[in-house]
């Protein structure tokens, strides 16, 4: 993309308004899969981080930086979650200082009760909208742009 003489016609301002507006709509289309199982986004992008992680867990400061949650953010998104029963914290055994939250069976449960209407969204608003090659492009473009923009977001294992 060559940037233009006016900097208001410049094609990089298409690339980002494009992608901030999709987001939203998306966003937007999203919500009432989670919203009708009574999770927020939040909450839904946190048990689903825990879920598709080794052991369903993963240290307060990774699941932060995944949720792009500050620590004291992340802490009351866990605590949160946990009076719900959802989640629950975890002691390292190899390192006292560190921190786990873990899926508990019945955010699990909960998981595999939004999954469906959540999944059917996924595949109305995202990705059944792109053909598979132009998806599977999508895909590989989006691990460039986070792993360059965010790269402390990919999952470590403990």
């Amino acid at each position: 993309m060559a940037a233009t003489d006016d900097p208001l016609d410049d094609p990089r301002l298409t690339a980002a308004g494009l992608l901030f507006e999709a987001h939203q709509g998306l966003v937007s289309r999203l919500e009432p899969a989670w919203r009708d199982h009574g999770l927020s986004g939040l909450d839904l992008n946190a048990l689903l981080r825990l879920g598709r992680s080794p052991g369903r867990r993963l240290r307060m400061t990774d699941l932060a930086t995944q949720t792009a949650l500050s620590t004291s953010g992340v802490t009351r998104l866990v605590d949160r979650l946990a009076r719900a029963g959802l989640v629950r914290r975890d002691t390292s055994p190899d390192d006292r200082r560190a921190t786990f939250a873990t899926l508990t069976p019945e955010g699990e449960e909960r998981l595999r009760e939004v999954l469906p209407t959540y999944l059917a969204a996924v595949d109305r608003w995202l990705t059944g909208l792109l053909p598979p090659e132009e998806l599977d492009a999508f895909l590989r473009s989006l691990r460039v742009i986070r792993d360059r923009t965010n790269p402390a977001a990919t999952a470590r294992t403990p």
